[in-house]
């Protein structure tokens, strides 16, 4: 087993959610005997960035909607003057958020944000993202782009994420015009649950994504769909907006134990839970009921298929080794310049 330091780390920024979708196991109730019901704070943020010198990038997007967090605006100014970047990645919705946090995002240059826009039209994103509107979330984006242009920034690059179901296929090509017209990157995905609004036209879908299903993709590729999100236990460990370790952006049933914002960082993502679950990804350890991996679908597909993840771990490593390489010995504050662009 061996130890990581790696530069990014990934933290829930919030764990609520206001929308009810359906296939979420934030809108049924399922994170929250592990997760919980709650934002992470000023205080908590600025100890990581204070006691772990080597991290450069956190990502703050997971289960919840960061964008309810009333700590955000402090979060997004802290990193920025201390050389950190943020991402939100994993996505937003962009229901319910105040300008001067949209406003925030823009000078404090987030450097990513995903928007989830499964659809073109009021009728048809409502059907999944239940309690949400449509165009108030196109006219928080065109507020947003408009901050952008008043601080002279490209951040945060936006990302309209469109889960690709039955009801909303046929608004693909509406949507990825609209994302164009916004200036946004149009990234339609497979839904996790393909008996949810299940697709209608397969070759339609297959020629907008590749694939028409999560099956197909594994027969395909020799893999999970969501695999490659296992590599964060090495890249960018998870950990919950309370400081507990969850490994991976897909776990919330159970945690690596210890809490970051009592034992630290870099003791939480590695613990011997943890580094036991990276050679069990890998292989070359058994499964235990103590590691949440051990009931990941993603890994039962691996132990029954052989699909380790030797391979894709060695080339996320060298990617991840060449980056770190680049900043090595370079201080946060001039780091952060890259930042402010």
């Amino acid at each position: 087993m061996s130890k990581i330091k790696p530069t990014k780390i990934k933290i829930e920024a919030s764990s609520v959610c206001q929308l009810k979708c359906p296939s979420c196991p934030t809108a049924s109730g399922k994170t929250r005997p592990t997760l919980g019901w709650g934002f992470l704070t000023l205080e908590h943020f600025q100890q990581v960035v204070d006691e772990n010198p080597w991290v450069s990038h956190v990502e703050l997007s997971n289960y919840g909607e960061i964008l309810l967090n009333p700590n955000l605006l402090e979060i997004l100014e802290y990193a920025y003057r201390r050389g950190v970047t943020l991402s939100a990645r994993n996505g937003v919705n962009l229901n319910n958020v105040k300008a001067e946090v949209l406003d925030g995002l823009a000078k404090y240059r987030l450097r990513h944000m995903t928007c989830s826009i499964d659809g073109a039209s009021q009728s048809t994103y409502i059907q999944y993202r239940v309690g949400g509107n449509f165009d108030r979330v196109i006219e928080n984006i065109r507020t947003l782009n408009t901050f952008k242009q008043i601080h002279r920034t490209r951040y945060p690059h936006l990302r309209w994420q469109f889960v690709v179901f039955g009801h909303n296929e046929h608004e693909i090509p509406l949507a990825r015009a609209m994302a164009d017209e916004l200036g946004m990157e149009f990234k339609p995905k497979l839904n996790w649950d393909p008996l949810k609004s299940p697709i209608r036209n397969e070759e339609y879908v297959r020629r907008e994504l590749g694939v028409a299903s999560r099956d197909e993709f594994r027969q395909t590729h020799g893999r999970d769909y969501a695999s490659l999100s296992c590599t964060s236990l090495w890249t960018s460990p998870q950990i919950n907006w309370d400081g507990q370790v969850l490994g991976c952006a897909r776990n919330f049933w159970g945690t690596f134990g210890g809490n970051v914002f009592e034992d630290g960082v870099d003791a939480g993502i590695n613990s011997e839970g943890i580094q036991y679950a990276r050679d069990m990804l890998q292989g070359r350890r058994a499964a235990r009921d103590d590691i949440p991996c051990s009931t990941c679908d993603i890994y039962t597909d691996m132990r029954e298929n052989g699909r380790w993840l030797v391979a894709p771990v060695q080339r996320t490593l060298a990617g991840r080794a060449r980056y770190a390489l680049k900043s090595t010995g370079v201080p946060r504050a001039l780091r952060g310049l890259t930042n402010r662009a």
